[in-house]
């Protein structure tokens, strides 16, 4: 984690964008695909005639399956497989590329027009046209529909005639429009995009989930959560989803796949674990293909390489893990600055991370992990730094935490070993009681966040949407964002986002970016923990198989033997 890639300069005047441009950072893998159409069978080695078939280390997705509905880890590694968008980010170092968009350019990073390439797949066999991107934008965008991304369409002209007032209330205030005047199809392959101000980085964000196109199939499903299309998605992505269930999700190859993004095998299978430990042993054991996560006992003394020997990896990736503070309405406890301080200083990273993950993650100094375009170290400052004496005198000052502070983790995430080690940490050099607190999965933690259900201090994984600074700023921390699950707001942090959208160079952009970040320093919305190298281990059918920059598999490489 030395390293740092980074971006070609975005926005010069004029510009074009075009395929290759930037060269930068990460977000969302482009699985897979190719090949014919799958049937239910036993696996096979690779080129052996027989249908290939893996099997992957699942969890359960918050929400349905749609694009603009799903901004967690669960679903996305599922959709991240199964979508294709106008730009594919590269499987080995995240550069952006265009996938369903043969170009997309801009002379003022206001005005943008998208050319598609002609003949594009949806899973159903009609093609990708302008309408399917625009029709599917100003849907997700429509303050009624409730969707978690809506927030990433905010940039576009219009956005705000289709929420629901000030108070966000669709009940009481029903939008202007159910369209953005900032999309418009020109013709069936063509379509433009007005931003409300200069974008440096739209076409990076492009690859995001959210910006997925929908077929006709969709609009014709007129359930208020488009439940009957849900169950079983239409998209042009690489692998089709066959089947939903408690227990696991199928993917299977689409036969008419029409992009670069190829699959090595014909089904992926994503059993659905509650229990990290449980998926471990099963690959382990050659019961499961693959799993992306170790649990942190398993770390120490690097059990996991000796366990499956030869049958492991390791990837750089853009994934940062902090805690956040629940809202001070919520939580009264900790609404005041000193006392969200004083618990950051409390926790000695470099002790959880040796001593939990034996070196695996990196202790972090702020909040934009050291790989993606526009880190700058120490924006967190001596907030992030332990200093058991400092901590105390502040949370002396803030009146101490009334009653028992608690951790609140997901239980099928491996968490509790270093939740514990950060609550020990804080009950000793604070003198206040802790405790961890678990809930059965990752969607009950999320439904508990977003209803702002739970006090204390809950897990907060960040793992890139797109490659960019500004994606690990704006989602979680510009006032009523999409996941600002801490309610935070600050003026002076969302003005500089805004000043930092409007450059047209991206060096201008990411230096107040930057400060934007050192903002959050001050105000320690949340507490950054660590920066994440993420391990895996396969079964001993696979040959090899590579993880992306985001954090997952990148079943093109895969290789069985």
């Amino acid at each position: 984690m030395e390293y740092l890639l980074r971006m070609e300069k975005l926005m010069r005047t004029p510009m074009k964008v075009a395929a290759a441009v930037f060269s930068s950072a990460l977000m969302l893998v482009g699985a897979t695909a190719c090949s014919s159409n799958p049937t239910d069978g036993a696996s096979g080695g690779n080129g052996s005639g027989a249908v290939t078939a893996i099997t992957v280390r699942g969890c359960t997705p918050q929400h349905s399956l749609l694009p603009v509905n799903t901004n967690e880890v669960c679903g996305g590694n599922v959709l991240d497989a199964s979508q294709a968008k106008l730009i594919h980010y590269n499987s080995k170092d995240a550069a952006p590329q265009m996938d369903i968009a043969e170009s997309i350019e801009t002379t003022d990073a206001i005005n943008w027009t998208v050319k598609l390439k002609q003949g594009y797949k949806f899973q159903d066999g009609t093609e990708v046209k302008a309408k399917h991107f625009v029709d599917a934008w100003n849907w997700g965008a429509y303050g009624p529909h409730g969707q978690v991304n809506s927030y990433f369409f905010e940039m576009i002209e219009g956005y705000a005639d289709e929420q629901c007032g000030e108070s966000g209330d669709c009940q009481k205030e029903k939008p202007k429009a159910d369209t953005m005047s900032g999309l418009k199809v020109v013709d069936d392959y063509t379509f433009t995009i007005k931003t409300t101000s200069p974008t440096s980085n739209l076409v990076v964000r492009l690859g995001y989930t959210a910006f997925a196109p929908q077929p006709d199939a969709f609009f014709a499903d007129t359930t208020e959560d488009k439940s009957e299309f849900a169950a079983k998605p239409i998209s042009a992505g690489p692998y089709r989803i066959t089947s939903v269930t408690d227990t696991e999700i199928v993917l299977e190859k689409f036969a008419d796949y029409s992009g670069k993004d190829v699959g090595a095998v014909d089904k992926v299978t994503f059993p659905i674990y509650n229990d990290l430990g449980a998926a471990y042993n099963d690959v382990v054991a050659n019961n499961l293909d693959m799993t992306d996560t170790i649990p942190a006992g398993n770390l120490v003394d690097d059990l996991w390489k000796s366990d499956a020997p030869d049958r492991w990896g390791t990837k750089d990736t853009g994934v940062f893990q902090a805690l956040s503070y629940a809202p001070g309405n919520v939580d009264p406890g900790l609404a005041d600055v000193k006392m969200r301080q004083a618990l950051s200083m409390a926790v000695n990273r470099d002790e959880v991370t040796k001593q939990v993950f034996n070196g695996a993650r990196v202790p972090a100094t702020g909040w934009v992990p050291p790989m993606v375009d526009g880190y700058k170290a120490n924006a967190c400052g001596d907030n992030c730094v332990f200093d058991a004496a400092k901590a105390k005198q502040l949370y002396d000052e803030a009146g101490g935490y009334p009653g028992t502070l608690s951790i609140w983790v997901n239980g099928d995430g491996g968490h509790d070993p270093w939740a514990s080690a950060v609550c020990n940490q804080i009950k000793n050099n604070l003198g206040l009681d802790c405790s961890v607190q678990t809930t059965p999965d990752f969607a009950t933690l999320r439904d508990m966040i977003m209803n702002r259900e739970l006090k204390g201090l809950y897990r907060a994984g960040w793992q890139m949407d797109y490659p960019s600074i500004e994606n690990f700023l704006t989602p979680l921390y510009a006032t009523g964002a999409s996941s600002n699950d801490t309610d935070y707001s600050s003026a002076e942090f969302d003005g500089l986002l805004k000043e930092a959208a409007a450059a047209t160079d991206n060096t201008a952009a990411n230096k107040l970016y930057q400060q934007a970040e050192l903002v959050l320093g001050q105000d320690m919305p949340t507490m950054p923990l660590w920066y994440q190298q993420s391990q895996y281990i396969f079964s001993d059918k696979i040959a090899s198989v590579d993880m992306t920059p985001f954090s997952r598999f990148d079943f093109g490489s895969v290789k069985l033997k």
